[in-house]
């Protein structure tokens, strides 16, 4: 019997890691020929496999391959696409069969958030439901660090990383121009229902380094009147304040003070303009001059500045998922447990799918200061580890980094119809 192949896909938004997962996953492969055969990867997530559109990653070197590990965002292409379930569209199941059944493919490897875990694990009940034999194993990613289970995700340590140093340096910039000029700048991160990222914003100011920060959390109700007196407070104090918002912060009712009305291709609330509106508040009732600036793709692709912890933590769940494969494990996701703090260590584990599909893990009480606008010591203590550490990618003689663009060959289709993704 022929050995089965391989399927991988990245899916919703990218990270700076995402591609070590990648590389991870692929070199472990490599090194297991004897029981699996090649690895194709999905182009643009799990609309690749829907509409056979995959990519034979046996005809990237080397030399490419591991150049993944320093090369931010989804060397593959990502999608936003949820599958729906068996009753409501079973003909994207029959057509998931197949593709796999084409291409003999045994082992389905899904690196993404929550949404992608449900897609997962939908894909492991195909050999209970249809009796497909298929492992289905799905690789934490996402920058909110909002999946249960595991200590946190990969993605999300560069992305603190980066936010709480953009925030340190602007605030420097502020500093200096607050006697005449800003006194008030304002950073939009990412984050619609956990403040993760925002919370990162509040590790710029240290005990040797002091800085004026307000965080607004999505999980903290909005209070104009509050917000506005701690930044007055500040600015009185300080001559200046730095604020970072989550774009998912919202008022009492639950609505979003950043809601355009628009849904995205999951049906969330298409998010984006919290900080001008934030800014605005703050020059019509206290009329201090203001900047303001959305991280957005930025905080995300600043693989220049990943934390080393993010990096190999992203490395290690892709070899990992092969590992479990291996072992004859499906439904199944490894995790990040943490074992230690001083000094910090951590171990992998794993958990079912059922336990991490659809579901949200939230900043806990004990990591937002009372008052609503900070962080705690525990939470510095939680977040510190995952910041730490270097890891540079190559750069060349032009100043710039060298990342890898593979060749994404694509593997001949056997299917002649074609597949119309909705």
């Amino acid at each position: 019997m022929a050995k089965k192949n391989a399927f991988y896909a990245q899916s919703g938004g990218v990270t700076a890691v995402i591609n070590a997962s990648a590389c991870g996953l692929i070199e472990t492969a490599r090194k297991h020929k004897d029981k699996i055969g090649k690895v194709y990867a999905g182009r643009n997530g799990i609309i690749g496999a829907l509409t056979e559109d995959l990519i034979d990653t046996s005809k990237e070197s080397v030399k490419d391959i591991a150049a993944l590990r320093h090369t931010p965002s989804g060397a593959f292409g990502s999608c936003r696409y949820k599958l729906k379930s068996l009753e409501e569209n079973r003909r994207e199941y029959e057509r998931l069969i197949e593709v796999f059944t084409a291409h003999n493919i045994g082992y389905f490897f899904y690196n993404g958030g929550g949404d992608s875990a449900d897609t997962c694990l939908k894909v492991s009940q195909l050999s209970k439901s249809t009796g497909y034999p298929i492992q289905a194993i799905h690789i934490p990613k996402t920058v909110d660090n909002d999946l249960p289970v595991t200590d946190n995700c990969p993605g999300f340590g560069s992305v603190a990383k980066y936010i709480a140093i953009s925030t340190r340096e602007a605030s420097f910039d502020v500093a200096s121009m607050a006697k005449t000029s800003t006194k008030v700048f304002v950073l939009e991160v990412m984050g619609r229902h956990a403040g993760w990222i925002a919370a990162a914003g509040g590790m710029a100011s240290t005990d040797d380094c002091e800085i004026p920060v307000v965080i607004l959390f999505p999980e903290v109700n909005f209070n104009k009147g509050k917000f506005l007196k701690i930044v007055k407070e500040k600015v009185n104090k300080f001559g200046y304040c730095s604020i970072v918002v989550s774009e998912g912060v919202h008022d009492r009712s639950g609505k979003f003070l950043a809601d355009q009305g628009l849904k995205d291709a999951f049906g969330h609330a298409q998010l984006g303009g919290v900080a001008p509106v934030i800014a605005n508040m703050i020059r019509e009732k206290l009329g201090y001059k203001y900047h303001w600036a959305v991280a957005d793709y930025l905080q995300r692709a600043a693989r220049h500045i990943a934390s080393r912890s993010d990096v190999d933590q992203a490395y290690a769940m892709g070899k990992a998922a092969v590992e479990l494969a291996l072992k004859g494990e499906n439904s199944v996701m490894p995790t990040v447990v943490r074992t230690s703090n001083t000094p910090y260590r951590w171990k992998i584990g794993k958990a079912n799918l059922s336990r991490v599909a659809n579901v949200e893990k939230m900043m806990p009480d004990s990591f937002i200061s009372r008052d609503g606008f900070g962080i705690t010591k525990r939470c510095r203590d939680y977040l510190a580890p995952l910041m730490q550490g270097e890891d540079y990618p190559p750069y060349g003689k032009d100043g710039m980094p060298r990342y890898v663009q593979l060749k994404k060959v694509a593997v001949k289709k056997k299917l002649g119809k074609a597949f119309k993704v909705k």
